[in-house]
């Protein structure tokens, strides 16, 4: 299983929010954001903590999605 976390940039769009202001919220450097913005693991750290600055559950900025190789 892969990782997803188009959620996360859907909910930043309706908070009418920019990754530069997650990363202030959090302080999550850029490299962690470059990650998240690949669909990368991050750890669960990062994880609380956006859930915190955004008042949210993890499952509101991501989901598992199939592999590719899984889906053939």
């Amino acid at each position: 299983m892969a990782v997803s976390y188009k959620k996360l940039w859907k909910l930043l769009i309706d908070k009418e929010m920019m990754k530069k202001d997650l990363r202030a919220m959090t302080g999550v450097s850029t490299t962690t954001m470059s990650r998240l913005s690949k669909d990368e693991n991050v750890s669960t750290e990062i994880l609380s903590k956006i859930c915190s600055a955004l008042n949210c559950d993890v499952g509101d900025i991501m989901e598992f999605v199939p592999d590719k190789k899984e889906e053939q």
